[in-house]
């Protein structure tokens, strides 16, 4: 009997990284976890209220396959004021998460052999859904030198007749880098000279720290009509563990995601739709809060990571990662990461999880823990680069 299939067996193994190694290693100790992407707070009060009134007023049966028409309209309304998108509503289609966003899209999209361009240092799960849909991922390297920006021309090369999309994560995951009107109309201008489609991760649109600016790249000349823009309410509004997000794009795209979406989960769960409409039309209060605390931790740790010796630390612009330059130990990232691990009991992330674009750095995740286990953390991964641990 031959077991998997294909599709399974010859996608690239990822495991879940330094996180899967710590809880091995040290199941009882006092670990404190830097590498894991998820917030550190509760969901505010009045999203789970709203989700629980729909339970409560019987919206417990099947809803439309591209989510509830009131859910719809708020995302609608929501890309228009925020994101420079005009969208209808048959042009929303609700998910299980950014995650099951990306999978309809790449399942969708592409057919076997076809090229997909992955920006390195590289979101790794859009890796696996890309192979199992028969597509063979494409490297193409940021420009370390300029703070890991779009390089056009890095791109371009690695474009051939087999190239159908490009995948972009903006703000970016993991450098944190928030690409710019210039940075993101270059690579537009590409798409359009090579008709290319383009998967937009934005789940972090609303992480953004000082004068930095989120813009979709959807909203620029000639680009809605060739781009998937996902989105999800994980990471703003502490609903990772609701899985909904949502994918906007041009309507003759809309019945083959669906065709995807309508026969893997039918679709998403209908009162926790209710409480995806409390946060978007909801007070921002909370919200606010959440990204100043961010913004806190940010701080504590790129100040703290440029006082360790032979640590460099530029600040992130967006999203709830630093990406510390480790080089000057000598040392790969990976090695230092299972130092870290074993000697401080802090789980960080190898950059070359990431790609080996990512070598020479570690990915710190600085928006899952409160601010005094950051700060302990940060004292303890002081000891082990000044030696002393």
């Amino acid at each position: 009997m031959k077991w998997p299939a294909d599709r399974i067996s010859s996608s690239s193994p990822k495991s879940f990284g330094m996180y899967e190694k710590a809880m091995r290693l040290y199941p009882s100790a006092d670990l404190i976890h830097l590498e894991v992407g998820l917030p550190g707070f509760d969901t505010p009060q009045h999203i789970k209220d709203a989700a629980v009134a729909g339970l409560q007023a019987g919206k417990v049966h099947y809803s439309a396959f591209p989510g509830t028409v009131e859910l719809r309209r708020a995302i609608v309304d929501r890309l228009k004021a925020h994101n420079n998108l005009t969208v209808k509503e048959n042009e929303v289609v609700v998910t299980n998460g950014l995650t099951h966003a990306s999978y309809a899209v790449f399942m969708a999209a592409l057919d076997p052999g076809d090229e997909v361009i992955l920006l390195e240092p590289y979101y790794p799960q859009h890796v696996n859904k890309i192979e199992m849909a028969g597509g063979k991922v494409v490297l193409a390297p940021l420009n370390k030198a300029k703070g890991f920006a779009i390089d056009v021309a890095a791109i371009e090369a690695k474009i051939t007749p087999k190239t159908r999309m490009i995948s972009l994560v903006n703000p970016a995951n993991p450098t944190g880098r928030v690409f710019s009107l210039e940075e993101l109309s270059a690579l537009a201008a590409l798409c359009v000279k090579y008709d290319l489609l383009v998967a937009s991760d934005e789940v972090y649109e609303q992480i953004v720290y000082d004068k930095n600016k989120h813009i979709s790249i959807a909203a620029l000349p000639g680009m809605f009509e060739r781009t998937f823009s996902m989105f999800a309410f994980t990471k703003a509004y502490a609903m990772d563990g609701w899985r909904i997000g949502y994918v906007a794009c041009h309507e003759r795209f809309v019945p083959a995601i669906l065709k995807i979406t309508a026969n893997d989960v039918s679709h998403v769960n209908t009162f926790i739709q209710d409480g995806a409409v409390a946060a978007l039309t909801g007070p921002r209060g909370k919200v606010e809060e959440m990204l100043a605390s961010d913004k806190k931790n940010r701080d504590l740790v790129v100040s703290r990571m440029n006082q360790m010796s032979g640590v460099t630390c530029d600040m992130p612009e967006g999203a709830i990662y630093a990406f510390p330059n480790v080089s000057a130990t000598g040392k790969t990232s990976q090695q230092v990461a299972d130092e870290i691990l074993e000697k401080c009991h802090v789980v960080t992330e190898a950059g070359t999880f990431y790609g080996a674009g990512g070598e020479g750095h570690l990915r710190v995740c600085f928006g899952a823990e409160p601010y005094e286990r950051i700060e302990e953390a940060m004292n303890r991964m002081a000891r082990y680069f000044a030696g002393a641990a």
